[in-house]
Order: C-alpha cells, then structure tokens, then sequence
C-alpha cells in the first residue's frame, strides 16, 4: 500500500482492555460509490497516494490499514441526552478503524487522530436500529465540518463519503432514502459519557486507567502533574470553554450537546441536527425534537458546563478531595475570553487587549440582535474593521451601518488594526454575498442530489467554503 513516511500508525486503544470496546464487523454494502474525499486531510496523514480502488477498501470495505488496528472496535460509554442519563449507549452505527500521528514541521506534530465512522453497520451497542447513515446525513455533516474548519472551529474532519445503495426508512426523511458510510478524524472518540459509564459502575481501577491513558495518549503535557484526575479536568474544561466559544463566534447551533457528544479533548464531532444563524438569536434551536430549546444558541454554554461537572461528577469517584466545583466554575472566565477573541478574529482584527476585545464583542451582539441583519453578512461586510467601511456603506445593509444604532460600534471598530488590510483585494472579498451554510443552501445543495444525482452543487459549495477557509487563513481548524 503507498503511505508515505508521515503515515504513523499507533493503534492505542486496545491497551485500554475489552471492558472499554467491543471488537465488530463492518456491514458489507452492495454499493460502494466515492462521493467525497478529503485529499487535504490524507496529505497530511500519509494517505495522500492511495488510489480510488484503496479508498474503497479501507473506507467503505474497511479493510485494515497497515499496522494499524486489525479489527474495528466499538466504544462502550453512556451518557446524559437531554438531561436523561441513559446507561444503554455506546457505538451503535460506528466504529474506531484506526490510529494514527501526525508527522509534520506544525504546531500539532505528533497530536493522536483517530479514523472512526458513521453508518458502518449495527453493533452491540444498535438499540434495534439498523445501524445505518442516510446520504442527506452524511452530506450534511461533510458540510458542517468543511464550513466550521473554515471557520477556525477545532471540529472532526470528514475525511471519505460512500453511498453504499440500500434503501433505508425514517421518520425524518421522504422514505425510502439513500444511504451512506462516513468516515471522519478526530482528536480522540474518547468522551465524557466514557468517563460517566465507568462510574456508573463503580469502577475505580478502569477510572483510573482510562485517566492515565488520557493523559499519555492526548494531554502529555499534563505527565508530570501529581493529581492526575483533576489536571486532565482542567484541561478538558478550557478545551470545552472554547469550543463553546468557537461555536459563538461561527454562529453555529449543535443541537445534540449530550454528554456523549462532548469527547474528551473538546473537539467538535458528531453533526445531525445542527444549524448555523440566520441573524442573531439566542433562542435559536437546531433540534426539531428540543421543543423546550435546551440547547439552542444562547444555553450551549450552560449545556457545555453542566456536562463538564459530569465529568467531574464522574472523576470524583477516584478523587474526592479535590475542590471540582472550583474547576467547573474556571469555565466561565475562558469561556467569556475566548469568544471576545475569537469575535475579533472573525472580523479579521488584531487583538487590541481583553477588556477591549470584550467591548467590542458586546457591541457587535448587541448590533446584531438588534439589526436583524445576516449573522455571517455582518462579518463579511466588516471583516478588517474600519478598513472595509467604503464597501459595506455601499452594500444592502448600508441604511442600518448608517444609523445611531450602529455608531457607538463603529467608535469601538475605529480602535482595532486589521490583521491584513490587504486581504480585501481577495476573489472572496470580491464576491456580492458570503459564503453560507443556512438551512436553505443545504436544501438548495440536496435537491439535485435526490432529484438527478447532481452533485454541481455540492461540489461547488466544498470549493467555496475551502475558498473562505484559505482566505481568513483558518484552514486546517484550531489548535
């Protein structure tokens, strides 16, 4: 097989024990049709020189990769869903295939990645489903990390996309739908619910295991720190903090913040019914089914929170001496720093200080709720500050950048340096509109798909998000 030398195979999890998996086949698909493949990703990761016919193998047939992983592993965890604590969890439509390093001259050299799937076929953890992913899903979800690493979101990578051709039924979708098989990298499939299941039973020696392996594998800083537990939940809190804070600032809605759905290193993965604003709206819901709006924009961070002090509630078992309601608690302050800068970033500012940066993010919300004008569109008219005011005073928005509402942030934009002025001379910032991934592009996008198997669109809109990444010089996500 051609990897190349910066393929670094180290499949880790199996030291953890059998008591944290379950060795699983995958489903055999009587379709196997390439439908994305992220040949940016696969450069990185030594996979770069595989043929059509090796990606076919190794993600949709899942054949091992070399010297990697011999069997795919389903995770045990369990895991609080909106508020309920459900002990049945696990991997039930997906698997960990491999593991590997990064090997690169980048500020993440050496960082662990894990290969694992969505829709690879059922497993002891299936529930009585059918173990399966539709293709509207699957597109979905390429699109979602495309757009929040272009962002600067620190998400899971699509990394290949296969229609496998059966036929599935749901509730959610015109039935029979198409179906798929996903595969992603991650910074870990290890996840809060991880942490919560063992717990839950009490199981203080594979606590104690699981926090060692974390500690080794993805926080090796943390090596020499004497309280373990409580350093990896330090940790894991200030990464959370400000993957909440990301999703503020990319105006993004997850929609699903279960404690199962929030991995250790505090990644973003796992996208069903996600949502990006439309304009500014703190009630603003993903999930068609979260009727009392748990986790819509403006609770994600309570909802990030109350799943750290889970996890803290879990280390506690092994750790009861330490203050845990003190280390929850340093969310708040990383959190509210995070988003100021992220905010300013977004708008292609160079930070002018905290309590600055903090006044300006302020007044951009409150801006925006206000105005009611496009959450993207706002960031697009005035990415680089001041230095865009010729452009967006003469765009569709230009009666709302003139008025009283919008002079005390235009005093605060005054006071920030652009990161690059000239970035304004871009083909992006030539374009009439931002690029966007609204409800209605992602039907726009789907329609032809279902209709005439056209994927122009979605092509298209891959390229265009690549194009915005490239240009606000996000591309390849948050450290």
């Amino acid at each position: 097989m051609p990897v190349s030398s910066d393929y670094r195979p180290q499949p880790v999890h199996p030291a953890l024990g059998p008591q944290f998996y379950d060795a699983v086949r995958p489903a055999q698909f009587p379709v196997r049709t390439l439908r994305f493949k992220n040949q940016r990703w696969a450069e990185r990761v030594g996979l770069g020189a595989l043929s059509d016919a090796e990606w076919e193998s190794h993600f949709a047939w899942f054949v091992p990769l070399p010297e990697n992983l011999e069997r795919p592993l389903a995770l045990r965890y369990h895991g609080h869903q909106f508020d309920q604590y459900n002990p049945a969890l696990g991997d039930g439509r997906g698997f960990l295939f491999a593991e590997l390093r990064l090997d690169a001259d980048r500020s993440d050299a050496g960082k662990l990645l894990d290969l694992g799937t969505k829709g690879s076929g059922t497993t002891p953890w299936s529930r009585g489903g059918d173990g399966r992913l539709t293709l509207k899903g699957g597109v979905r979800e390429v699109l979602a990390t495309e757009m929040l690493e272009a962002l600067g979101v620190d998400t899971s990578k699509s990394f290949a996309l296969f229609e496998t051709g059966e036929k599935l039924q749901r509730g959610d979708e015109p039935s029979p739908t198409r179906s798929s098989v996903l595969t992603r990298l991650s910074h870990s499939n290890i996840r809060i619910g991880t942490f919560q299941r063992l717990a839950y039973e009490e199981n203080t020696a594979a606590l104690h295991t699981l926090v060692d392996h974390v500690i080794e594998h993805l926080f090796p800083a943390l090596a020499n720190e004497a309280d373990r537990p409580a350093a990896l939940a330090r940790e894991t809190v200030r990464r959370v903090a400000r993957q909440g804070a990301a999703y503020g600032a990319a105006g993004f809605v997850h929609g699903v913040l279960n404690s199962d759905n929030i991995n250790i290193t505090g990644e973003s993965f796992d996208y069903g019914p996600y949502r990006f604003l439309p304009t500014y709206d703190p009630t603003f819901t993903a999930a068609y089914f979260d009727h009392g709006g748990l986790y819509c924009f403006g609770r994600q961070p309570i909802a990030l929170k109350k799943n750290l002090q889970r996890l803290c509630d879990s280390l506690r078992l092994i750790a009861p001496n330490v203050a845990w309601g003190t280390i929850v608690n340093g969310f708040d302050a990383v959190y509210g720093e995070a988003l100021s800068r992220d905010v300013v970033a977004r708008l292609g500012l160079q930070s002018f200080g905290a309590d600055e940066d903090s006044a300006l993010a302020e007044a951009v919300f409150t801006f925006l709720k206000a105005s009611k004008i496009g959450f993207d569109r706002f960031f697009f008219d005035w990415y680089a500050g001041v230095a865009s005011e010729k452009r967006a005073f003469a765009g569709p928005h230009r009666a709302a950048y003139q008025s009283a509402d919008f002079t005390s942030l235009h005093s605060l934009l005054e006071a920030f340096e652009p990161r690059c002025a000239t970035v304004l001379s871009t083909p992006y910032f030539q374009r009439e509109a931002p690029v966007t991934l609204l409800y209605d592009v992602i039907e726009e996008i789907w329609e032809p798909i279902a209709a005439h198997d056209d994927w122009t669109a979605f092509d298209r809109q891959i390229e265009e998000t690549r194009l915005l990444g490239s240009t606000l010089g996000c591309v390849g996500g948050a450290g």
